[in-house]
């Protein structure tokens, strides 16, 4: 593997997905000599090509450990800047899911709110803040995601209205916007996020480019935003113009950095 492709190499790991116009303004070449790089990657089974640029192939082949901590460590960032949206004496709604359950671990200790939740593991993680009055939907238990659905989370869910929700998604798509891969997660987060006033979408860069089967918040929803600081401009213009806030998270320190996908 050339030089060059190494370094794309070391980017997919570090940030997760790499951008071709990014990469050809970082290494000083043109936008099709990264895409042929792309290419030739792609076919050897390095990386996986999706609109604009590419993502890793399947964390899958990555070990556990290394898998679980680089991705905390990318969760722990984006529950951060999230959490940062959240103000004194609201009521939100937290959503199923990793980077979800990292919003809920970085809510502030210094302000009183009440979080409505749907998921086990956001639960955990704040049923002993005593600043927190928690709220858990009813319902059925999905044991793969680990989200309370079905017709009785629906119906609660629709009788509470939150400041924010803070919804999951499958896919990320400035056309498409966000998606779910499961017709009961998409059913009720639809409930969710058209009861609330605001929507709040964190989602790693893995997420983007992909269209999951069910719609839950089309493109121009007005949501916001927040994603990790490889985000590159070009992407998040394409959402603005939809009327998308996007927020960029900090980078991941070095430390941070330190169990990233290996070369």
């Amino acid at each position: 593997m050339g030089e060059r492709q190494s370094l794309i190499k070391q980017r997919l790991g570090a940030r997760g997905r790499v951008l071709a116009g990014d990469l050809a303004q970082e290494l000083g070449v043109s936008e099709d000599t990264i895409r042929r790089d792309l290419r030739e990657m792609a076919a050897a089974g390095l990386c996986r090509r999706v609109y604009g640029g590419a993502l890793p192939i399947s964390s899958a082949s990555v070990p556990t450990l290394e898998r679980s901590t680089s991705f905390a460590n990318r969760n722990a960032i984006l529950g951060k800047a999230a959490a940062a949206l959240v103000s004194p004496s609201s009521t939100i709604f937290i959503d199923a899911g990793s980077t979800n359950a990292a919003v809920a671990m970085a809510l502030s200790r210094d302000i009183n709110i009440t979080v409505v939740t749907n998921s086990i593991v956001v639960l955990g993680a704040i049923a002993n803040r005593s600043n927190i009055e928690v709220v858990l939907i009813g319902g059925r238990l999905d044991q793969k995601s680990g989200a309370i659905l079905g017709g009785r989370a629906i119906k609660d869910a629709e009788s509470i209205h939150t400041d924010i929700c803070f919804l999951g998604a499958s896919g990320v798509d400035a056309e498409a916007g966000i998606t779910a891969s499961s017709f009961e997660e998409a059913e009720m987060r639809r409930s969710v996020a058209k009861a609330s006033r605001s929507i709040v979408v964190a989602a790693t860069l893995d997420k983007f480019g992909t269209k999951a089967p069910f719609a839950v918040v089309p493109g121009d929803g007005g949501y916001i935003l927040v994603t990790e600081h490889g985000f590159g401009a070009q992407e998040a213009a394409a959402f603005e113009r939809r009327g998308v806030k996007v927020i960029r998270a900090p980078a991941m320190t070095g430390s941070q950095r330190r169990f990233a996908i290996p070369d």
